[in-house]
């Protein structure tokens, strides 16, 4: 009697306990994410792929996102618009497309003569960027988590050889956020178009010249049959930091494990993007300068020029915006931090390397 009176206690308990089970079950969850980035590009749009795929399997196909590429869903550069008025539930763009909107929002993808990637995901991190981030996407509805780098652009395609500031001034240059306004304090014509359009543009004859990311995306596609000669350093995008925007009324919504389960999407998906270009990036420079690519390093006067108007249109911003003030004041002191830090170590080391490669391991 006593046996089955405890079976029978047992078998109750056993219901009692599957029932939180079964309240808690996962909700089933499908958005939509529009990119800025055309589905040409392995790499950036390749990146949107990989972070919806990453969040499906870490929610056994609960959560689903799926991805469009430029111009499917929304125009490539009102990826933001769509989220702050709840038109998609999130998107993938970067920040500096938005200039107009809001122009501290080219802190959260990277300044010219700024941060490289380890240094801009250290200051997003832990050097306060991440809050002051917060604080500026608040006013817009929404949320941005960053989802991958592109690592230091190249200088851009140029159909003329560039001598001297003089050959930048009137030159019709494809270059989006704060570069845009660089390039028009050295008297060039900045131009805002889409990854799409360039290659378009430039045959055509609309543009003389495009800055877009590195050899990889480039040669994909094809400015190198438009425009012969290519240029680096990349100073003025050291790293160009992606985001997944998201909108806060939908992100309210999400369960505590959705939410951290885009989270560490993000941050895998960042992780691979970068070591995509950076495993790419010279492969294919290789292939552009041996199919009779023009590859130049900028003179130095040129990048004195750069670096003194990036120093002027930031504070002109800065001027004329308080919140543009604070998160430059944050941004610069972290960045002197880094650069001692790098002078120290880190870049020391590179540049001894890069002094003995001829002789060295």
């Amino acid at each position: 009697m006593q046996r089955r009176r405890f079976l029978t206690l047992a078998g109750a308990g056993g219901a009692l306990l599957s029932a939180p089970v079964v309240a808690q079950e996962a909700p089933t969850i499908n958005w939509r994410m529009p990119s800025s980035f055309p589905r040409s590009l392995d790499t950036v749009w390749g990146a949107a792929e990989y972070l919806t795929e990453r969040v499906s399997v870490l929610t056994d196909g609960k959560f689903t996102i799926r991805p469009f590429s430029a111009g499917e869903l929304v125009p490539p550069l009102q990826v933001l618009d769509a989220v702050q008025n709840g038109t998609t539930e999130c998107g993938h763009t970067a920040g500096f497309y938005y200039l107009g909107k809001e122009p501290a929002l080219v802190f959260d993808t990277g300044v010219p003569f700024g941060l490289t990637p380890r240094q801009h995901t250290a200051w997003l991190l832990h050097g306060g960027g991440g809050a002051l981030m917060d604080d500026l996407y608040a006013r817009f509805n929404a949320l941005s988590i960053p989802c991958g780098n592109t690592g230091a652009q190249m200088g851009g395609w140029f159909r003329k050889e560039i001598k001297s500031i003089d050959d930048l001034k009137g030159l019709r240059i494809r270059t989006p956020g704060l570069l845009s306004m660089v390039y028009e304090k050295l008297g060039a014509i900045p131009q805002q178009v889409a990854g799409s359009d360039i290659y378009p543009s430039l045959e055509k004859g609309a543009l003389d010249a495009v800055e877009f990311v590195g050899p990889y995306d480039d040669e994909k596609l094809g400015f190198s049959k438009v425009a012969s000669y290519y240029y680096g350093p990349g100073v003025l995008e050291l790293g160009a930091s992606l985001s997944l925007t998201i909108n806060q009324d939908s992100w309210a919504k999400l369960p505590p494990r959705y939410q951290e389960a885009l989270r560490a999407a993000c941050a895998t998906a960042a992780d691979d993007l970068l070591a995509k270009y950076d495993a790419n990036n010279i492969v294919a420079l290789k292939r552009l300068v041996g199919q009779g690519v023009k590859l130049k390093a900028w003179p130095p006067e040129v990048m004195h020029a750069m670096q003194s108007a990036t120093k002027q249109v930031l504070e002109d911003y800065a001027a004329k915006s308080p919140s543009f003030a604070k998160i430059l004041a944050s941004w610069r002191a972290f960045r002197a931090d880094q650069l001692l830090w790098n002078s120290v170590n880190d870049g020391a080391a590179e540049n001894y390397l890069m002094a003995t490669r001829e002789n060295g391991l």
